[in-house]
């Protein structure tokens, strides 16, 4: 399920980058560049971010499962 939304936030992404630069710079070549270089450094952040957060959560549940009720 991780991949998926991974690659999926980078489709929006990806999209949002590119229209952003062109409207700000008019040049495909400029937006092209800006659209694949910031949002696959982000979605690989992303990524790395899901599974470490992911990581937090399991762990979190497992003591609050260890802990004896007073």
């Amino acid at each position: 399920m991780a991949h998926t939304k991974t690659f999926t936030f980078a489709a929006v992404h990806f999209s949002v980058a590119f229209s952003v630069a062109y409207l700000l710079t008019g040049s495909l070549a400029v937006s092209s560049a800006l659209a694949l270089v910031e949002p696959l450094c982000n979605t690989v952040a992303y990524y790395f971010h899901e599974r470490i957060w992911e990581r937090w959560r399991n762990r979190a549940g497992a003591e609050a499962r260890n802990i004896a009720p007073a």
